[in-house]
């Protein structure tokens, strides 16, 4: 609950982290409008036993030891698992070293956590919040239907339309890592808010804005700056940008601001058997097809007010 007496909107974070789902962590850590009810982990960007170590170190940055955390899926659905330390370094979380955590993972698995906290809950008042692959989610869905419609909406980072692919020339990273769970979320008829590269590329960090994270005398602003650097390095040279796109902080924003973004509600595919478009979400922007929308699809941020959000939050931690 909120100081004020307004209800916290709860949360499930699933995460790869990843430097940017690390900060998307800490600003749902540092916002007193959400309770994260926990934090499940993924194989994706690093695979899971180096994802829940990672969420581990987080939660114990920030100071929230609080915050459970559980280890998920280790594999996509029906296929190998790819992964991106060519982005994100052999740890996942490069730019800064963190000590071993006294947090410890759940003993319960994090699917199980998901099925049990939605049934727990009451209906309509969990947002699960996917910064990852879906597998978590989808395997959640296949083990037990009946929790399908007590979420109350899914917002996710994940695929692109105007910006292609990041990790084929069609697909996006996480999608394109389990595209059939991918395809099952899509199809869930739950409310869906996605956050492309549509959107995430216009989200860059700036040298003005990692010099302000060093300097925060705190531990986490100096982290950020510290994982932002090793970022950087590769969109740089791939893009040719003066910064690196925080992808999944975008769904905390989102949530926290909404009038930061724009986007149509529009019908998302997933193509799971294209020979050059496997992980492509088939996005209708143009709405020339009759399949109804099935999620909100944004495009546009307001990039200095998403990072005025940011500098704020990140600035409230230990």
């Amino acid at each position: 609950m909120q100081g004020n007496g307004i209800l916290a909107q709860k949360i499930i974070i699933d995460t790869d982290p990843g430097q940017d789902d690390a900060v998307a962590i800490l600003l749902a850590l540092a916002s007193n409008e959400l309770q994260v009810l926990g934090i499940t982990a993924v194989a994706g960007n690093v695979p899971l036993a180096q994802t829940q170590l990672n969420a581990r170190k987080i939660v114990e940055l920030a100071g929230r030891p609080d915050v459970p955390v559980f280890a998920g899926c280790e594999r996509p659905l029906s296929r190998n698992l790819v992964t991106a330390e060519h982005v994100h370094g052999k740890t996942g979380l490069d730019g800064i070293e963190l000590p071993e955590p006294a947090v410890q993972v759940q003993a319960e698995h994090g699917v199980d956590f998901i099925v049990r906290t939605l049934r727990e809950e009451d209906a309509g008042s969990v947002t699960l919040v996917p910064i990852g692959p879906l597998t978590n989610i989808a395997e959640a869905f296949r083990r037990a239907p009946d929790i399908i419609e007590r979420v109350q909406q899914i917002v996710l980072m994940g695929g692109a339309y105007f910006e292609v692919g990041n990790i084929t020339p069609a697909a996006e990273f996480n999608i394109y890592v389990d595209p059939e769970a991918a395809a099952e979320v899509f199809a869930s008829g739950i409310p869906l808010v996605v956050l492309p590269l549509d959107v995430t590329h216009s989200a860059l960090t700036s040298a003005d804005w990692v010099k302000h994270m060093a300097a925060l005398p705190n531990r986490c602003g100096p982290a950020v700056a510290g994982w932002t650097d090793f970022f950087e390095r590769f969109d740089k040279e791939k893009y040719g940008s003066l910064g690196a796109p925080l992808h999944d902080p975008c769904t905390i924003a989102w949530i926290l601001q909404p009038d930061l973004f724009k986007g149509r509600h529009i019908n998302v595919e997933i193509e799971t058997t294209g020979r050059f478009t496997t992980g492509m979400t088939v996005a209708d922007w143009w709405r020339v097809s009759d399949r109804a929308p099935n999620a909100l699809f944004l495009r546009e941020v307001d990039r200095d007010g998403l990072f005025a959000l940011l500098s704020d939050r990140i600035a409230r931690l230990p």
